[in-house]
């Protein structure tokens, strides 16, 4: 399977290359970036490392590299500044990125390649794919899954237990609307709200972490990184596994929760064919008034914009 990154060079693109290049699943890479030096050493600096990892072939150049690409993930953006929301930044990359995906139509990709969108603001992006000719199933965002992942890594860290065994979701939109789903949420089958450690106090507190950690990633490194790349890594291999493995993407919503016509993340079950299906989850009341206050809010953006 070959995927190609565009936006290599950033932050986010390369250690998403490299999560990838160690999980060993794919094996041929291919780096896109407007800095095509950065890029070209960004390839030497994996190559390099082949020798330790699975077979992986690797190159940069510019966009005729997508060639034959069956997943283009693009991270490629301007990054958010400190107090600017992920929703401000639609008016300084929305033109960057559908400038990508017009270079990316002139491509000969994969017969059924899949578009994985990682640019903020991450929602109103991956609608934009589709009005650029992408299919729903094609055009998959990462979405709230950089949110779970911190909702699960900082509640067993609060809490003293291996974040493998919490299972937490937050839905709705990848920024200031997110929605935890304290309802379901469990740690080794054991309902959140009964675990040791645990209290709604001590909830709202993860939670306020979870919210602010984009803005504290600028303040302390100019941006996130590793965990991002993480997620970039496992979309991908259940994409390249058709694992239909379903986790918390943004794609357009047809229906489920009462939401339609805009992108936010749902349980979303991926395999090789993209998206194979949008779970309905059971939410509590006040969660389903909040997602689709959530959805309102990007709705409200994407009529601005489109």
């Amino acid at each position: 399977m070959k995927v190609t990154i565009v936006g290599a060079a950033g932050k986010v693109g390369a250690a998403a290359a490299f999560a990838l290049q160690t999980g060993g699943v794919i094996r041929e890479l291919a780096l896109i970036d407007v800095m095509d030096q950065a890029a070209l050493g960004e390839a030497l600096d994996l190559r390099h490392g082949t020798a330790l990892c699975a077979p992986l072939e690797v190159s940069a150049g510019d966009y005729d590299a997508a060639a034959g690409s069956d997943i283009v993930v693009v991270t490629a953006g301007l990054r958010r500044q400190p107090d600017e929301s992920r929703l401000q930044l639609i008016n300084r990359n929305v033109s960057l990125f559908r400038d990508i995906v017009a270079r990316l139509s002139t491509t000969k990709l994969g017969a059924d390649a899949i578009l994985v969108v990682v640019a903020n603001p991450v929602d109103i992006l991956t609608r934009i794919a589709l009005d650029a000719g992408w299919r729903p199933d094609k055009a998959i965002g990462t979405g709230t899954f950089l949110d779970t992942t911190r909702f699960r890594s900082l509640l067993a860290a609060r809490l003293g237990c291996d974040a493998r065994a919490v299972d937490a979701w937050i839905l709705g939109e990848h920024g200031d609307s997110m929605v935890p789903v304290w309802s379901r949420a469990t740690i080794g089958g054991v309902p959140l709200a009964a675990y040791p450690g645990f209290s709604e106090a001590v909830g709202q507190e993860v939670f306020a972490e979870v919210k602010g950690a984009g803005a504290e990633m600028i303040r302390l490194k100019n941006g996130a990184a590793y965990a991002i790349g993480l997620c970039v890594r496992d979309v991908v291999h259940a994409i390249a596994r058709d694992a239909r493995e379903p986790l918390p993407l943004s794609t357009l919503q047809q229906g489920a929760c009462g939401v339609q016509g805009i992108c936010l993340s749902l349980p979303t079950v991926v395999g090789r064919a993209g998206v194979c299906a949008v779970i309905e989850p059971r939410l509590a009341p006040e969660e389903l008034s909040a997602l689709q206050r959530s959805a309102a809010v990007l709705r409200e953006t994407w009529t601005s914009i489109a």
